[in-house]
């Protein structure tokens, strides 16, 4: 595993691809040559990191942005949920003859935006700073919030663990916003090398993780809600800035990368080339479906962005495989729609992101908030307006 980190990163570095889809890739080839396998350890670690990536995703959001661009981000986040999900479910169902609620879940897979390929992908070619960047999160969280909704609206049956899951959320999210400047502004913390702070949002975090489980849930949601609220404390002060920077650079070097080799290793190549046409359908229609919901959309309220916005939001990874995760686990699916469902959301993760950041990524600079096309189109994306 410590070779395919260090492998994955000199790679990206070489090709200039991101990190993520490198470690995506690397997970899926080490896996089916048996180089790889699976332990608990490491499943524990990448749901962590992907939990870590929605947090720090959170904290990107410009919330006077996103008040300011409800009606886009919602618009663009909704319909980049909604079409995918009624077309790939209506395929499955009619063209293909899966059962509803192996169709259902289909359609809950392919509907995501990868909030964690996204992120990674932003901040890489630092997007993150800019509104195009801050949109298209803002967008992100929107998609992802439908799938949640839906998967729990669908098949989830709530007990009293849901509600003990929901109401601890809720708690420790109003606690933290409200009291999280007591530790981050405290003199003699800010003096400390243990970085308590640090363990202070893992705390938080892990705290999530244990009560989603508890309720059959999932911690993306809350925490990006928490990364949301908590934004403003870590962005008050060089000190608190560098807590996010610190928080990025533990993350990015052992945690995620595990989580997105474990999102390689989960495709089964033999089973996706036993049902290929199967695979390459999906995979058209997920992205023919995304660029109905999301481009039109982005070309009014993104102009400078939209092939871009479009591609990123192709993306799949974290809920689509635990959509499907899950509904191999409940009988909903098979072991083959299962390989294939999770080959088109490794597939989705990969080539989306690559065509966008090799061909439309938007020029620009650490000073500039607002990309639109001027003048002539070029290869890699669109002049920045200063």
């Amino acid at each position: 595993m410590a070779i395919s980190i260090f492998l994955a990163s000199l790679i990206s570095i070489r090709v200039g691809f991101s990190v993520a889809i490198i470690e995506v890739v690397i997970g899926a080839i080490f896996g089916n040559l048996g180089y790889l396998h699976s332990e608990a350890w490491m499943t524990y670690i990448a749901t962590l990191g992907g939990i870590i990536l929605t947090f720090l995703a959170g904290t990107e959001i410009n919330v006077q942005l996103m008040r300011e661009k409800f009606k886009e981000s919602f618009l663009i986040g909704f319909l980049s949920f909604l079409i995918p999900f009624i077309g790939v479910a209506g395929c499955t169902y009619y063209l293909a003859g899966w059962s509803l609620q192996a169709a259902l879940i289909g359609g809950t897979a392919l509907s995501t935006t990868s909030l964690a390929v996204v992120y990674s992908v932003l901040v890489e070619s630092g997007l993150c700073r800019t509104e195009i960047g801050k949109m298209i999160m803002a967008a992100t969280f929107i998609t992802d919030m439908g799938t949640a909704i839906a998967l729990s609206i669908l098949f989830i049956t709530p007990t009293l663990y849901t509600l003990v899951f929901i109401v601890v959320s809720v708690i420790v999210i109003i606690l933290a916003a409200k009291y999280s400047r007591l530790l981050f502004n405290n003199p003699r913390v800010k003096e400390s090398v243990i970085e308590p702070e640090i363990k202070f949002i893992f705390l938080l975090l892990v705290v999530f993780m244990y009560f989603a489980s508890l309720g059959d849930g999932h911690a993306v949601l809350p925490t990006f809600l928490l990364g949301l609220f908590m934004g403003k404390y870590l962005a008050e002060h060089e000190r608190n800035r560098d807590v996010t920077m610190k928080l990025r650079t533990v993350a990015y070097a052992f945690i995620t990368p595990i989580f997105f080799i474990i999102g390689g290793m989960n495709v089964s190549v033999s089973l996706i080339l036993g049902a290929f046409g199967l695979f390459a359908m999906l995979f058209i229609l997920k992205m023919i479906t995304k660029f109905m919901g999301v481009y039109v959309l982005a070309c009014e309220y993104i102009p400078g962005g939209a092939m871009y916005t479009t591609l990123l939001m192709s993306t799949g990874l974290t809920f689509g495989t635990i959509a499907s995760v899950f509904g191999l686990q409940m009988g909903y699916i098979t072991q083959e729609q299962y390989s294939v469902l999770v080959g088109v959301v490794i597939a989705s993760a990969v080539i989306p992101t690559v065509i966008a950041q090799k061909w439309y990524k938007p020029v620009h600079s650490e000073d500039v908030s607002i990309v639109r096309p001027i003048g002539k189109k070029r290869n890699d994306g669109f002049v920045e307006e200063r």
